[in-house]
């Protein structure tokens, strides 16, 4: 690919993907997961929709979402941790990745909406 934020929302839907089996097969949790598959997975199909954006305002709109997107799922981590789903130290590197994504698309919507 190698597009950072294209690379980067995909690993980490993958990590997201991973995760819901987890919860769904070891924490026999299957509502706050289907919540954290939707939005977490939701910020690379934005991000990969933005790519071919009909116009910079279509793409900033879809990076919006994404960004959005990328919000909901830290909260759905946090909840997931203070629930007691998911331990804190299981919790920090998913979080952490998560809230780089929302620094670079962030970064992304900025600069693009700079160009318009």
């Amino acid at each position: 690919m190698g597009n950072l934020i294209e690379d980067r929302s995909f690993e980490f839907a993958v990590r997201i993907v991973k995760l819901n089996k987890y919860l769904n097969e070891q924490k026999k949790e299957f509502v706050l997961s289907k919540q954290i598959l939707r939005s977490g997975t939701s910020i690379g199909a934005n991000v990969a929709e933005a790519q071919q954006g009909q116009s910079d305002a279509d793409f900033v709109s879809k990076m919006n979402i994404a960004l959005k997107e990328a919000a909901e799922t830290k909260y759905w981590l946090r909840l997931l941790e203070a629930t007691e789903y998911l331990t804190a130290n299981e919790t920090k590197s998913i979080l952490a990745e998560c809230i780089e994504l929302e620094k670079i698309l962030y970064s992304i919507i900025r600069t693009s909406k700079s160009k318009q």
